[in-house]
This record gives C-alpha cells, structure tokens and sequence, in this order.
C-alpha cells in the first residue's frame, strides 16, 4: 500500500508559505515533524516539499496566516451535490463532530453529530460514518496483529514482523516512506478507515444506494489536510478494480474521490444556507451511520491502541474486556507504554502484548523507531499519530483566532 517516491499522480504542494505574509519567526518550524520549512529566523520562510507531510500543523500554527491549504475541491463537491445522476456520499471522521461546531458559534468540543448528519443530509449527501470504517479497520488490523503475534510465539516467519505499526494516519505512512523505508513491512497492511470507506461505498455500498460505483462520488470529511494525499494516491482504487473483475466496465476511478476539511465542510454548510446550529438532528439514512464505541475513539491519541486491545482480548480469550477503558494508552504523555497478558486459547497459554502510543510525532517518534531499528524494542504494537494530540488537533480543523490551541497547550 505504500511507496518510497510520490507517484506521478499523487498531489504535491499542499500547504504552502506566502512569502510576502511571512515574517520569519519560526513558529512553523516548532511543529514540522521533519524539518521541512527552509529559512532564517527574519527572513520569509519556504516549504521543502520533498520532505513535507502535508500535516498542516505549520499552518495550524502560525499566527500571521502566512501558510496556505491548496487543492481545495469545494465547487466541485456543490457541483456534484447538484447532479441528480450522482450519488454524493459524506464521509465523517469521528474528529470532526467535535470542532465543527466552533465555526456556528457552537461551544468548543461540542459534540455535534446529530446535528452534522441533519446539515449534510439537508445539503443532499448521503451519510457513511467513518466509525464504521473504523470499526472495519480496527478488525484488520486487530486480526493482523493476533496472526503476526502468533507466529513469533510458534518461532514461525510466516508473518509480518513485531512491532506492528498501525497505518492510519497518512502523515505517519509519509514519514515512515521517506525517512525509514526498511521499517514499511512492519506497518499493517490495512488501509485507513477513509480509504476503506472509500472502497466499500462503491462496492458493497453500490448495492445499498442501487447505483452504479461509477455514479458514487465519495467526500471524505477530515480533520487532516494529509488525508487529501492519501486519497489522491493512485494505488487507492480497489473498487474499481474489484468491481472490473466483477464486469464493470468503467473508465478507472479512485476510491475516495474528494476530502473536505473541517473547516472546508463549514464553508461548504454556509455557502448553501445552511446552520448547523440550527439545523435538526439525523440519525442517518443507512447501516454505515452504524458503529461502536471503538470506531469513535480513533480520533484521539491511544484510541486505535484502546481499540485494538479490545479486539485481541475478545478474539484471544474469548471474553470481553471486563473494564472497556484501558486507561494506560490514554492521556497526553508524548509516548504512552502499556502492558497487557491475555490466556490465549488457540495457543493454550497466557501471552504477554506491550505495547506503545505515540504522538505529537516530530518530538517523539524518533528514539521509538531507533529501538525499532536495532532490534530492541519491547513492543509488540505500536500506535502513532503525526498530530499532538492525535486527530483531533489535525491541520484541518478550526483555527482558534485568539490562538489558543492544543499545540498551545502542549
């Protein structure tokens, strides 16, 4: 799923500097993860984009407005909204129903999804939950992770390697392919909960809304500017192929064919007249509005892991996690450790898993990923997010115009 160089398709030159806004004080340069913003202090700064992640937390930053979100695909979203031959569906990422009601005089962290659903059914899109996605994911990975793990307690090497990197967060993959592309096989092979969505919508979903995949335009509703590159990648195009071999015989088309931000969607809600403070609640027009309280935690840091543990403890032993909340992959610390021993059933013996949350990537991923390389690590599984604080704080979200933030914060 991953590789090394972008592809000549993949979108480049995401977040950008306007030279002439910029006053060099580098508070950019405090939170790029990999050392890409180019210039001295005073001086307007620029962008490497070799070594860019598209993360936006440059932009999330700066406090002159200098750093600007390119590739917008807003018209092109109203234009669809008002084809009837297409079926429009909204992707919402569990980050998103937390901000996006700052932006209609809502209270901060307020939760909004009812809310949300009603506005984007109200502006014509059909409703998938990424948490359902989520939900998907977190079963892939899960059951990669019990494989894997499996076969290093039988001393097999028929599996991926430990740790098991999880593989949502675009801006993580990105590192991982330009700084460490020996390390890309311990990544799960999973896809994003946006790209599954994506895939299942113009399959299974095709089914569900009685349309052809090639009439489904996906939108995805994130509060990460790199989700944008993640679904312009040109390997992204699984329903196309799987529904190719099944007899469709439409021109190639990508799973998800557009991501909105946050703030980008709230745009999107006021230029049709639409309040979200306002606006009824929804519950939904499908199954895909459907999920578990596992999907809805991905979008803070040690949510995956927390979901991911839930998922081993069931399939290992059987049970339920007695106590759902697994407090210690959750909180704000850099790099969260964890330990867990579980009576495997298949294997007739109890198994030891530790595992690692990291996050707030550029300050410490490194010495995680050194262990990593020298064959030391204690870990079996590790969850990272580029972003301090984990999606929520993505550079797609809300810009406080007072400044007050979580990189603030942390």
């Amino acid at each position: 799923m991953t590789a090394t160089t972008l592809q000549p398709n993949e979108m480049t030159g995401l977040i950008t500097i306007d030279a002439a806004r910029c006053k060099g004080c580098d508070a950019c340069k405090k939170f790029c993860p990999t050392g890409a913003i180019d210039g001295a202090s005073g001086a307007a700064h620029s962008i490497d984009q070799s070594q860019c992640l598209s993360c936006g937390q440059c932009l999330m930053a700066c406090p002159f407005g200098a750093i600007n979100e390119n590739h917008s695909a807003l018209e092109t979203v109203i234009q669809k909204l008002a084809d009837k031959n297409t079926t429009v569906v909204g992707i919402i990422a569990p980050a998103v129903r937390v901000a996006i009601g700052e932006e209609f005089g809502l209270g901060a962290g307020e939760l909004v999804t009812g809310k949300l659903y009603g506005a984007m059914h109200r502006a014509g899109f059909k409703i998938f939950d990424c948490n359902f996605a989520a939900d998907l994911t977190i079963m892939e990975e899960g059951s990669e992770f019990i494989h894997r793990l499996h076969a290093l307690v039988k001393g097999e090497d028929n599996a991926g390697p430990l740790p098991q990197f999880t593989s949502c967060c675009p801006g993580w993959v990105r590192y991982l392919e330009l700084r460490y592309p020996s390390l890309l096989p311990h990544l799960s092979t999973a896809k994003s909960p946006q790209q599954m969505a994506g895939a299942v919508a113009k399959t299974y979903g095709a089914n569900v809304y009685d349309m052809e995949p090639k009439n489904i335009f996906t939108v995805a509703v994130m509060p990460c500017t790199a989700k944008k590159v993640e679904a312009s990648r040109p390997e992204f195009n699984s329903a196309w192929q799987y529904n190719k071999a099944h007899g469709d015989h439409a021109a190639e088309y990508a799973d998800m064919d557009a991501v909105l931000t946050t703030r980008e969607m709230a745009q999107l809600l006021r230029l049709l007249d639409i309040d979200l403070a306002t606006t009824d609640e929804y519950r939904g027009d499908s199954l895909f509005s459907q999920y578990t309280g596992a999907g809805t935690i991905f979008g803070t840091t040690g949510g995956v892991m927390e979901a991911a543990l839930r998922t081993a403890h069931k399939v290992l032993t059987g049970d339920e996690m007695p106590r759902l909340e697994f407090e210690p992959v959750r909180g704000l610390e850099g790099v969260k450790a964890a330990s867990i021993t579980l009576y495997d059933r298949a294997l007739s013996q109890n198994v030891d898993i530790h595992v690692a949350v990291v996050h707030d990537m550029g300050h410490n991923i490194e010495p995680v990923l050194q262990e990593v390389l020298a064959g030391i690590s204690p870990y079996h599984f590790i969850e990272v997010m580029n972003c301090a604080g984990g999606c929520v704080n993505g550079g797609g979200q809300p810009i406080d115009p007072s400044g007050s933030s979580w990189l603030a914060a942390l």
